[in-house]
């Protein structure tokens, strides 16, 4: 219960798997409790409890735990990370922390093995972002949103000198500079002064969720957009995707421009007539439904539509957009399993909040 008397409400924020052949899904609440379960099963256990650092008020409920991800060797090394609003600290920080399975049960991890890795200090409490996930080099790629509020009133989104408002990448695996974590020798700006080296593309408002497609090793996300329009973007290295000179495919606010060289503009938009936050999800490869293989499945957490996008390889271009039935309810995350069969997930006070894609 609240402190109002009412049910709480489950928030499933995602839905990953530790690609270690057991089959296991994992499902956090965005207040903290990281619950694992195979999909048969008719109860979950509790895998990781860090309610007492997490930050979350349903009042400013784009803060809380909001990501994470399993090392590609988890199997030998028990590692996993993930991305969180840190409630004991009095500015407003989320980590990107690394935590350790426990070595007696690997049902269990371990909450006193946390070693932060990353802090992102912010001045508002909403645009966190929070995804993080593995790509297909063996490199953690993080994002974080603009600051919050509106506007991007701090110019976040176009300064290199900071991590808000970007897609970041870095070697989990190594320690550099006197961090604890490397910087891949490829990242763009890692030999820029007065910039973040961390920093693999910018421009970005607030990407919620993003994801690798496990075939191509396309990087997907969904930019949450502010007056007009939602935008899906396919993410290169060094791209700047305009936030706050562009929404979509247009001019934004005061700095705002046309098209230019400087930007790259996002592969589909959507007016907000049609919805008014994107939620980003993932590239279907699953066999449950094979009629959607290479579409991409993605949502609106406002108006509740779900549709299936396809991106044409040789042309370069979406070459349709399709409504997809869905159960019309506030979508908060997209998820695969080890097999790529795919989930979508809402809010809940009945614990029902987790669906399958199929036909």
């Amino acid at each position: 219960m609240t402190d109002t008397g009412k049910p709480n409400e489950l928030r499933p924020i995602l839905l990953t798997n530790a690609n270690d052949g057991s089959g296991r899904i994992f499902v956090p609440t965005e207040q903290g409790v990281v619950h694992a379960f195979k999909a048969d099963a008719k109860e979950t256990t509790i895998f990781l409890d860090i309610t007492d650092r997490v930050k979350y008020l349903d009042n400013e409920n784009e803060e809380g735990f909001l990501g994470m991800a399993f090392h590609p060797k988890y199997k030998e090394n028990g590692e996993f990370f993930v991305f969180y609003t840190n409630k004991n600290k009095k500015v407003r920080q989320n980590v990107v922390s690394r935590f350790k399975v426990m070595k007696d049960d690997p049902n269990k991890a371990d909450p006193k093995s946390e070693e932060v890795l990353v802090t992102f200090d912010r001045p508002y409490w909403n645009h966190d972002g929070g995804t993080i996930c593995f790509g297909p080099d063996g490199y953690l790629y993080i994002t974080h949103g603009d600051g919050g509020a509106g506007n991007d009133l701090h110019d976040n989104g176009q300064k290199t000198s900071t991590l808000l408002g970007k897609i970041l990448r870095i070697d989990v695996n190594s320690k550099s500079d006197g961090k604890p974590y490397g910087i891949p020798k490829d990242n763009p700006f890692v030999d820029a002064k007065g910039t973040a080296p961390e920093i693999y593309a910018t421009g970005f408002r607030n990407v919620w969720r993003m994801s690798f497609d496990r075939k191509t090793g396309h990087l997907w996300a969904g930019d949450v957009g502010q007056n007009l329009y939602e935008e899906i973007n396919i993410v290169k290295k060094g791209g700047n995707y305009g936030w706050n000179r562009r929404e979509g495919l247009h001019p934004f606010g005061a700095l705002g421009t046309g098209p230019k060289k400087d930007f790259t503009d996002p592969i589909f938009e959507y007016h907000h007539d049609i919805g008014k936050s994107i939620t980003g999800g993932t590239v279907y490869r699953g066999a449950r439904v094979p009629e959607l293989d290479g579409w991409y499945l993605y949502g609106d957490y406002v108006s509740s539509r779900v549709w299936a996008l396809k991106y044409d390889e040789k042309l370069g271009r979406v070459v349709a957009n399709r409504p997809v039935k869905d159960p019309n309810r506030p979508m908060l995350s997209w998820g695969e399993d080890e097999t790529g069969e795919l989930y979508m997930l809402t809010t809940s006070r009945d614990g029902k909040g987790i669906y399958q894609l199929s036909k």
